[in-house]
């Protein structure tokens, strides 16, 4: 392998070791599969680019047509012309989907779901970053550069994962850096001769090692990386390196003050309700009797940009002794105190603390901060619910129907603050709002009503596999389709109430769970679930239920006296039906107003199990490695042909008169057309002596090679002329000597070309013409003989 082959592999090797670092941050590692064939397509074109030779803008320009093309085949390819030219449509669905994988990026979790957007970003982003190393190192010959972008994407990765394994990913990454770097240092060392090369091996001795440099070399990178691994530990100012697994989850300042910029939890919560192991994760004992209200909620999710709701950056404090009454809460309303023990599983490891809302004490050990607004608890420094066994008291609220209807203006402040809706929200889900909510009379009759559109009387269906695609169009395709589960309904809810001038948000965390034998209650995966909280004021925040055949309706929710100010038959009744009403669903016998998909039919029952694709299917990447292979072999058929061709005339032959002369007239045909590649035009009407000057001059070959031609050329006089050809013994080496000869004297640009473009090859065609001739006129003269009556005879 010559040197600069070494170092295109080599580049395409370290690319794809620096993007193992962003295998952490996404639930799949599918598309560095998808990935690799993709590098190699693109490092082979840049190799054939630069044999040929073409210059170094010329490769560029290829490697970017065919990565453009990758990517058509990877991510496009429904938009594009016939499946692979890229056109109009292609780039404006490109551009579409990488404002997609944008939103996603903002909107999930790490590990986030591999999103038809967060795909084109990770396949897109490492062509891009393997396209510069390919150019810094083999095409310019400079691989120090190449270490830039390199160290831009583990960069990137790092900087987003949470930082238990970086040090892994900084090995791999930093091994196939300094893999590239020996390559092009024994390239460049190559080119001084045997000077650093070390000594020749006698006959018969033990092979040597690597020579002094190499392993010079290697024993430098060797320290390198562990000085970067392991100095930064003894310099506290360094944040303890890459081996300290500990990293600021939250950039919390000290003191009572800091911020947190939490990351949505959401990316978790469609896998939850669809995994084939609905495990445990939690396990509570309460004072209460009542499960259907104890909702554990995680987050709160109360800034709405028309696209997703997400948490807002919010200030954190330490978590004090008694936590403050909730806001907006007054004396009048019913209350009473639950005291709750949670334990959760080695397995589940969540940054918030499920908790029943609202909390008014949490006695629990580890590093935890405090969020006032959303009365939330956040894991410091790493701190998780892993394995954590702790206590709640929480307020269990009892407003009445006739409190909320009558709740006055909130402040002006948490009006403006939570009504917000953003211009590019569609106009239809306002003009929905009013619809529903027509002759109401107070905002909780308005949310009432959304409630039960919802979950009763809109005929929306539960279903964890709907698609209803993204961006600020995503709510209104929900109200069109009707189906949907929690997040859809939440969100759909949430927004329309603050259409309406209620202030709401999204609370995020897990339904009442299953109650065992033993007195506690088992909260599993699939109880993971998103519901809108509203606030009235007098009350605080409340939550609502719209999500059919999920979780529980709110007893405030339906008038339980005569004076309601809402009428009797606009209130879902708490011991009805939950499914939509149309079509009917067996769960009309579900009674007790305990709604959930354990517990109920649902339309999504059947396929609650099954899981959601990263957007291509194996068969399109097989079609996509096809193709691949397909080009790769068009490109390299010449050259395939060429050697086999020379291996099927060079070999052996039966050692007959017959076959001795097939055997040197093969290898007669061998050396003209390799003369001919190398620039020598055969001439027919030569005899074999004149055609041998011929090559030796033409061919400037020094008087080895040219008494090989001619012996050859004697040979071929035997075989065509002597009564008894004699054998000639070594043709076949004679000949590979004047190849090897005719290679030495001509520049690398013509030597390339008679590799990978020769001229010789157009006796292919000229075969395949040939037999397409032959097979005309065989029908040709086929035809006559079938129009000829059948009793006449030729």
């Amino acid at each position: 392998m010559s040197g600069r082959a070494r170092l295109a592999l080599c580049a395409a090797a370290a690319t794809l070791m620096a993007s193992c670092a962003l295998l952490p941050l996404v639930a799949k590692p599918t598309w560095l599969l998808q990935l690799v064939p993709l590098v190699a397509v693109q490092t082979g074109v840049g190799a054939a680019a630069r044999r040929v030779p073409l210059g170094r803008s010329l490769t560029l320009a290829a490697q970017l047509l065919v990565t453009l093309v990758l990517l058509t085949l990877a991510c496009a390819r429904q938009h594009a012309i016939a499946g692979l030219i890229p056109g109009p449509d292609t780039f404006r669905y490109l551009a579409e989907l990488l404002g997609e994988g944008t939103d996603d990026i903002s909107r999930y979790a790490i590990p986030a779901p591999v999103t038809d957007g967060i795909r084109l970003m990770l396949i897109g982003g490492v062509l891009l970053i393997g396209l510069l190393v390919d150019t810094l190192a083999v095409t310019f010959r400079s691989a120090a550069p190449a270490g830039l972008p390199l160290l831009a994407l583990y960069s990137v990765a790092a900087g987003l994962s949470d930082g238990g394994a970086d040090w892994l990913w900084f090995l791999v990454a930093a091994a196939g850096y300094l893999m590239l770097l020996l390559a092009e240092g024994r390239d460049r060392l190559a080119q001084w001769g045997r000077v650093f090369g070390g000594p020749a091996r006698a006959p018969g001795a033990p092979e040597a090692g690597p020579p002094a440099p190499v392993r010079t070399g290697r024993r430098i990178g060797a320290v390198v990386l562990g000085v970067a691994l392991v100095v930064p530990l003894a310099l506290p100012s360094l944040d303890g390196g890459l081996l300290d697994s500990a990293r600021d989850g939250i950039r919390a300042g000290g003191g009572d003050g800091g911020t947190i910029s939490a990351v949505n939890p959401l990316v978790s919560l469609r896998d939850s309700l669809n995994t084939d192991d609905d495990r445990q994760v939690l396990s509570l004992r309460t004072s209460t009797n009542d499960l259907s209200d104890l909702y554990l909620r995680i987050v709160s999710l109360d800034e709405f940009d028309g696209t997703t709701w997400k948490p807002a950056q919010r200030h954190v404090v330490d978590v004090p002794d008694r936590l403050p009454a909730p806001a907006g809460l007054e004396d009048d309303v019913r209350r009473g105190a639950i005291r709750t023990t949670i334990t959760a599983s080695d397995s589940y490891a969540q940054d918030w603390l499920p908790m029943p809302y609202p909390p008014s004490k949490v006695q629990i050990s580890g590093r935890w901060r405090y969020e006032p607004d959303g009365m939330t608890l956040v894991g410091d420094h790493g701190q998780t619910t892993r394995g954590e066994t702790y206590q709640v008291t929480s307020l269990d609220v009892e407003p009445t129907a006739e409190q909320l209807a009558a709740a006055p203006r909130p402040p002006a402040a948490l009006r403006d603050e939570y009504t917000k809706v953003p211009s590019s929200l569609p106009k239809v889900v306002a003009r929905t709002a009013k619809e529903i909510t027509e002759g109401t009379r107070s905002h909780y009759e308005e949310a009432v009503k959304l409630q039960d559109y919802f979950a009763v009387t809109g005929g929306f269906q539960y279903d964890t596999q709907v698609e209803v695609g993204r961006g600020s169009g995503a709510i209104a395709t929900f109200l069109e389709k009707k189906q949907g589960f929690c997040v859809h309904f939440s969100f759909a809810m949430a927004a329309m109430a603050r259409t309406l001038g209620i202030p709401a948000r999204v609370a995020v965390g897990f339904a009442p769970g299953t109650p065992q034998a033993d007195g506690t209650v088992a909260v599993n995966q699939r109880d993971a679930h998103a519901w809108p909280e509203l606030y009235f004021e007098g009350v605080g925040w409340t939550r609502f239920e719209p999500t059919p055949t999920r979780g529980t309706t709110p007893s405030y929710t339906q008038s339980d006296t005569a004076g309601s100010s809402l009428p009797e038959e606009a209130l879902p009744s708490r011991g009805a039906s939950s499914a939509p009403s149309v079509p009917a669903s067996p769960s009309e016998s579900c009674a007790g107003g305990l709604r959930r998909l354990e517990a109920c039919d649902s339309p999504s029952a059947a396929v609650a199990a099954h899981h959601g694709h990263d957007g291509t299917d194996w068969w399109a990447w097989l079609l996509i490695g096809v193709g691949a292979l397909v080009v790769l072999a068009v490109l390299l058929a010449p050259l395939l042909w060429r050697q086999r061709m020379r291996a099927l005339r060079l070999g052996g032959h039966a050692r007959t008169a017959q076959g001795t002369a097939a055997h040197i007239l093969a290898a007669w045909q061998e050396l003209a057309d390799s003369a001919w590649d190398h620039g020598v035009t055969p001439d027919e009407s030569l005899t074999p002596r004149k055609a041998a000057e011929r090559i030796v001059r033409l061919g400037r070959l020094d008087p080895a090679a040219g008494a090989a031609v001619h012996r050859v050329a004697d040979a071929v006089e035997q075989a065509l002329y002597a009564p008894r050809p004699r054998p000639a013994a070594g043709t076949a080496q004679d000949v590979r000597r004047v190849i090897e000869a005719l290679g030495g004297v001509v520049g690398a640009g013509r030597r390339l070309r008679a590799l990978f473009l020769p001229r010789s090859s157009v006796r292919a065609w000229w075969a395949v013409t040939a037999r397409c001739s032959a097979l005309r006129a065989r029908a040709v003269a086929a035809r006559p003989a079938l129009r000829r009556p059948s009793g006449q005879q030729s």
